[in-house]
């Protein structure tokens, strides 16, 4: 707030003892509010999710993101091909691109790199940019500062993974937490709003053959006895361990998985563990009860085929685009919430949207405010696809109220580690 409020505050109130509620902090947070201790005790020896997934990395970042990644990938490859091309002179490349060197890099040096690759294709990769965002990276230490490749080589094989922010924020009129999505790529370093998320793929595979960042590159070997060929799941045995005596079976890595997400979509846990959420990695309550671990397991699993549009039930859409004229430029983005319509421009509009979807946050993001303003400008040449992210938050949120009917029975019996 501002000060002159807090001076008009103070003004006008006395400090009284009964205006007080004592407290005492425990370790090893010391929050300056009244907290259950016994709620803390016990928060505190679920399994933080860095522990269960030990390989882990923050997003790439590029330094250079209006060059290196691109909405479309043949403008990305001519752009890196015109880049690479030594017969332009150097001044030309930095000016037309706006390109500047760093002491870290230098354009001639990249340049010189670029212009030995054969084929300039074999490194455009998908990135998951933002929420919903997937765009085209040219991935290569020639022009991308920090590849993070020891943990995005394995997002460049078959796998999911999540992302998971460490710092809470408060977002939105309801304060919640909203860390968390999933992704079957790479991801950039402000993927989240305060950048920073971390992402956890499922499994880990052997050093690739080649020196490049290509998919199929993997040299197939086995890690250990219950591993399939070629990959390991990236979860700690200590959780394999604890669930198959729990359960009298052994789990699968994507059961674990979509079994987190689920619980992290929860809004009773978001708003239960809201404190720890904004300071530190979120902490998992595993279940030791293999009907509730399953059934929440299965909610995860369709939220995370929600969060990449692979589930049936993006289909019909919600949202319609509607209008009329030629124009499908991004001009002005207002949503209508008597009308339930986002219009890009005075002829042009996404009906269909309630106001809990167009307010729906992830990762400090209002998701498709955040969509349509990044493409602010540009013709609007993803309607379908806008029409499903719609679509995907409506129905997240309708599994967000079944997740929370059956979250409170899963705390009941929790396994201890």
């Amino acid at each position: 707030g501002l000060r002159k409020e807090k001076y008009r505050w103070l003004n006008k109130n006395d400090f009284q003892n009964e205006n007080y509620t004592q407290i005492q902090p425990q370790s090893p947070y010391y929050f300056f509010i009244k907290r259950d201790t016994e709620k803390i005790k016990r928060y505190l020896k679920w399994k933080k999710i860095n522990e269960i997934f030990p390989v882990n990395s923050v997003g790439i970042v590029t330094s250079r993101d209006h060059f290196a990644i691109s909405f479309n990938k043949n403008d990305l490859i001519n752009r890196v091909l015109q880049f690479g091309n030594l017969s332009l002179p150097n001044e030309l490349v930095s000016q037309a691109f706006d390109l500047k060197e760093k002491p870290n890099w230098k354009l001639k040096k990249s340049r010189q790199e670029i212009s030995k690759i054969s084929n300039t294709e074999d490194y455009i990769q998908r990135i998951l940019y933002r929420p919903f965002d997937q765009r085209f990276i040219f991935y290569h230490h020639a022009l991308v500062e920090r590849m993070r490749n020891e943990v995005m080589r394995h997002m460049l094989e078959e796998n999911i993974g999540l992302t998971i922010g460490r710092q809470g924020q408060v977002v939105g009129l309801n304060h919640s937490w909203n860390l968390a999505f999933v992704t079957e790529n790479p991801i950039d370093f402000n993927l989240f709003y305060r950048g920073g998320e971390l992402l956890f793929p499922l499994y880990i595979y052997p050093v690739q053959s080649e020196d490049r960042p290509k998919r199929g590159s993997t040299i197939m070997m086995v890690f250990e006895e219950r591993a399939p060929y070629g990959k390991k799941p990236n979860i700690s045995p200590e959780i394999f361990d604890k669930l198959e005596i729990a359960f009298g079976k052994r789990p699968s890595p994507e059961e674990i998985l979509y079994y987190i997400y689920g619980v992290l979509y929860s809004n009773i846990y978001r708003e239960t563990y809201v404190e720890f959420l904004k300071i530190d990695f979120p902490r998992v309550p595993f279940t030791a009860n293999y009907d509730f671990f399953q059934k929440m397991a299965a909610l995860g699993q369709k939220l995370a085929d929600l969060h990449l549009l692979k589930s049936p039930a993006l289909d019909p859409p919600l949202a319609k685009y509607q209008g009329t004229g030629p124009n499908d430029r991004i001009e002005k983005i207002i949503y209508k919430e008597n009308e339930q319509r986002i219009y890009i421009n005075p002829e042009k509009y996404f009906e269909g949207v309630a106001p809990e979807v167009w307010n729906y946050h992830i990762g400090g993001y209002q998701v498709l405010q955040k969509y349509l303003k990044d493409r602010k400008g540009r013709t609007m040449e993803e309607a379908p696809r806008y029409c499903r992210i719609v679509t995907a938050l409506s129905k997240t949120i309708e599994l967000q109220e079944k997740i929370d009917q059956l979250y409170p029975e899963l705390e009941k019996k929790l396994i201890s580690f």
